[in-house]
This record gives C-alpha cells, sequence and structure tokens, in this order.
C-alpha cells in the first residue's frame, strides 16, 4: 500500500514539472529585431515622361527626300532631322526673285519718269508768257500797242498757265506711279522671303536636344504642311528630351493632404526591381479627378535621368517619402500587438518563462 502511494506522488510531482516546462515556441514564429532605415510615405503609380515631348512636322508641303535620325537617336539643337524635296520649292524661290527683279527695274522707271516730269514742270515759258502780257498791257495802256497784240498776248498767257497745271499733274501723277511700283516691289519682296522661308522649312531640324522616340515616316512619304492642315498635319516623328523625366502618378485623395511640393521621393521601376531613382515632387493637381466613386489627384515627380536608362512609358512607383527614420529598431508589422486601446507591444523571446515569452 506504501509503494502505491510513493509511486502516486512520484507521478505527480512528474506532471507538475512537466506543466510548468516552459512551452516551446515554433521557430516561424521568431524574428530577429534589427537596425535600418524605415520611412512613412505616399505611392504614387504612374508612367515615365519625357521633360518635354513634342511631335515634329513640317511648315512645308513636299516629298521627303531623306530622313537623318531614326528612333533612338540622340541628337542636338538645330541639328537637321528630315530633308523635303526642294525642286519645286526651289523654283519657286526663283520665279519670285525674278518678279521682284522685274518689279525693281519698273521702280527706277517710274523714278527717271518723275525726275523728267519735275524738269518739264519747271517750264520757263510761262514766265516769258507772263512778262510778254505784262508788258504789252503797258504798251496798251500807253495806246502803243494794239488790243489784238494784247490780246494775242493774254491768250499766250493763259496756254502757259494751263500747260504749267498740266505739268504740276503729270509730275503728281509720276509721284503716284512711283509710290506705286514701290509698293509692288516691296510685295514682290515679301513674296521671295515667304518663297524663301518655305524652302527653309523644307529642312526640319531639331527643336532641342533630345532624342527621338516615334518615326512614323519613311523616306518618299508626302507631306502635309501644319501651315495648311493644321494639328491634322503629317507626323513626321516625336521628339522629346529625356535628361530629366517626370512621373504623373494619381494619390488618394485620403493622402494628398499628406503630400507637398519639394518633397523626396524614392521611385521604383519594374525594369529595375533592385534600384531605386530619387526624384522630387514639383507640382499637384488643385483638383482632383473622380472615377467610380474614387477622387484622385495627379502628381508630378521629377527625377534625374543623365544615363538615360529610364525610358519613355516604364512603369514605375513614385513613393512620396513623408516621414523617415535611420538607423531604428525594425520589426515586422506581423509582429506587433494592439490591446484594446490600441497600444502597441511586441512579445519579447523568454526561454526561462513558463509562457517562453513575456
Amino acid at each position: 500500500m506504501v509503494g502505491v502511494v510513493v509511486l502516486l506522488l512520484v507521478v505527480g510531482l512528474a506532471g507538475l514539472a512537466a506543466l510548468r516546462r516552459p512551452k516551446p515556441i515554433t521557430p516561424e514564429k521568431i524574428v530577429a529585431v534589427e537596425r535600418g532605415d524605415i520611412a512613412r510615405s505616399v505611392v504614387a503609380r504612374g508612367k515615365i515622361e519625357p521633360l518635354s515631348k513634342v511631335e515634329v512636322k513640317a511648315k512645308a508641303n513636299g516629298l521627303i527626300l531623306s530622313l537623318l535620325a531614326d528612333v533612338g537617336d540622340s541628337v542636338t539643337n538645330g541639328q537637321i532631322l528630315a530633308e523635303l524635296d526642294k525642286v519645286d520649292l526651289q523654283a519657286q524661290v526663283r520665279e519670285a526673285a525674278a518678279t521682284r527683279d522685274g518689279e525693281a527695274a519698273n521702280l527706277q522707271a517710274a523714278i527717271a519718269a518723275e525726275a523728267k516730269a519735275r524738269i518739264e514742270a519747271a517750264n520757263p515759258d510761262l514766265e516769258f508768257a507772263r512778262r510778254d502780257f505784262v508788258r504789252m498791257q503797258d504798251l496798251f495802256t500807253q495806246k502803243i500797242a494794239s488790243q489784238q497784240q494784247l490780246d494775242d498776248a493774254t491768250r499766250a498767257h493763259e496756254v502757259a498757265k494751263n500747260r504749267q497745271q498740266l505739268l504740276n499733274a503729270t509730275v503728281q501723277t509720276a509721284g503716284a506711279q512711283v509710290e506705286q511700283a514701290r509698293a509692288r516691289v516691296a510685295a514682290a519682296k515679301a513674296v521671295l522671303d515667304r518663297a524663301e522661308e518655305t524652302l527653309r522649312y523644307a529642312t526640319i531640324r531639331a527643336p532641342f536636344s533630345g532624342i527621338v522616340l516615334t518615326r512614323p515616316t519613311e523616306v518618299g512619304d508626302a507631306v502635309s504642311s501644319i501651315l495648311n492642315m493644321g494639328s491634322a498635319a503629317t507626323l513626321i516623328m516625336t521628339f522629346g528630351d529625356v535628361s530629366s523625366v517626370y512621373i504623373k502618378g494619381d494619390v488618394d485623395e485620403a493622402d494628398i493632404g499628406k503630400a507637398d511640393c519639394g518633397q523626396r521621393v524614392r521611385t521604383k521601376i519594374e525594369s529595375y526591381p533592385n534600384e531605386s531613382f530619387e526624384g522630387v515632387v514639383k507640382r499637384i493637381a488643385p483638383m482632383g479627378r473622380e472615377q467610380n466613386n474614387v477622387t484622385t489627384f495627379e502628381v508630378r515627380v521629377s527625377i534625374l535621368n543623365p544615363q538615360g536608362r529610364l525610358r519613355v512609358n516604364m512603369t514605375a512607383n513614385a513613393e512620396i517619402v513623408l516621414e523617415e527614420h535611420k538607423n531604428a529598431l525594425l520589426v515586422p508589422e506581423a509582429a506587433l500587438v494592439y490591446d484594446q486601446d490600441k497600444k502597441v507591444s511586441v512579445q519579447q523571446l523568454r526561454p526561462a518563462t513558463r509562457q517562453g515569452w513575456r
């Protein structure tokens, strides 16, 4: 009987010791606390866009004679991108130049005619006729000259005065013809200038330094002028400056209040998953857009791209850094414990305790 009691006591003590032994915690539930950098941020997702992008179109009509830049080529400001056929345009310049020269010759002729009219308008006969008339009046008063002689002198004087009026009118007409000739010369020069300018338009140059993004045309394609067709004119190529790029991303209205111009941005590009590109918030739209009952605001983030690694239309996630801490203690968010008051704590591993943690 005593043996049975001792056995039960030993078993009971062994069970109690087993209950007090620390409970093992599975390894997948254990993480190490580390030090590192942590940040609070807002993410704007969008596409890479060039700093500036233009559609290159011609101001002249014609056929493409040569294309001197292809997609992906880097070009400098003023570099020739394409040449149009210039045969007709050069003929128009020659015709306009000939017209100008002809009008210039007409102007010289008109100036000479005016000079001649002014010389004739000096008309010394008028003065002689006036003197004869005055002298004949004196002689008639002295009863030396007859009435017939006086009438002849009067008639000659009136004819001279009428001829002077006619000569003065001729001078005015010649002057007007000179002005008309000058106007025709100016108009011919304007036509020539326009023809020469159109000829220059046949040489298409880069508006700034950048890279060719698209080129839908080929040599021999017909090109319509933007001056005639407007936005419907032929697109020769799309040109952009990618030395600095930007992202147009959308930020939810719940987060837009935390974003501000000048904030630092860390950008992740799907093509470079292990790299981060630094940027800056340049612009935040003052008005949101609503779609599917969700309001978002457009945010523009500028990123330097000196090596040209970032390409247009790459998908990017711009992480706008709102707050950042360096060398902080880091634990996974799954390890955080929230109590009923929403206070945060973590469970620290303690193998010596009954629970194995505290």
